[in-house]
């Protein structure tokens, strides 16, 4: 395997780093909206959050997880695949598609601000679940597959189950139900926070800030 090309505290702070932003970026953007509206409601989906008071949380947590994955170093595989997510996950933030759209075949076709975005969307979908498949489940060190990094290894393909799942609800939700349940119950949203947060937890396993275990 190649040379890690970075320090292991560096490396435990980048995943850890992804990680904790995945998480808590659903969260923050719906409880921010909601205080700076008055009311509790849903946004119609997290890139959403570009066209209201959230936009520079928004912004900004996709941009620091763009850099983040730029600059993780651990195998080649890790290095390619992570800046091409990082380089996905900026563009995604600051091109945006148009107000109120919450379908992926919608936003991939109104502009091309929002065929970049929709594209961007896709790359960095499809990296994360690569990594939870592929790459995260792999041992450092020969022989070095613990039981707790089997536990972990199991966190890593559901997490990139619900990855793939929440894709799918995101595309097709709004699509397949009738536009008073697409209003109320916001598919789009749902999709898209499962994804996310699902990265961010495979992620922080891989931190070993979860599942903790001496092989990362």
């Amino acid at each position: 395997m190649a040379t890690v090309t970075q320090d292991s505290a560096t490396i435990l702070r980048l995943r850890t780093g992804i990680g904790a932003v995945g998480i808590a970026l659903p969260f923050v953007l719906t409880i921010g909206n909601a205080l700076q509206v008055g009311e509790p409601v849903l946004l119609t989906s997290i890139s959403g959050a570009y066209y209201t008071g959230m936009r520079d949380v928004f912004v900004g947590s996709m941009c620091a997880i763009g850099v983040f994955l730029i600059f993780y170093r651990y195998q080649r595989a890790d290095d390619i695949l992570g800046t091409i997510a990082g380089l996905a996950a900026i563009v995604l933030a600051l091109f945006p598609t148009k107000p109120g759209v919450d379908s992926l075949l919608m936003g991939i076709s109104d502009s091309p601000k929002g065929i970049t975005h929709g594209i961007a969307s896709a790359v960095l979908f499809l990296s994360m679940a690569i990594f939870c498949f592929f790459l995260f489940p792999r041992s450092a060190t020969p022989g070095a597959l613990t039981p707790r990094k089997k536990a972990r290894n199991v966190t890593y393909v559901v997490c990139g189950i619900l990855i793939i799942l929440g894709l799918g609800v995101a595309a097709l939700g709004s699509q397949l139900l009738p536009a008073t349940a697409v209003d109320t119950v916001r598919p789009f949203f749902w999709g898209e926070a499962v994804a996310v947060v699902s990265f961010g937890v495979a992620w922080l396993a891989k931190s070993n800030t979860i599942l903790r275990d001496v092989e990362s």
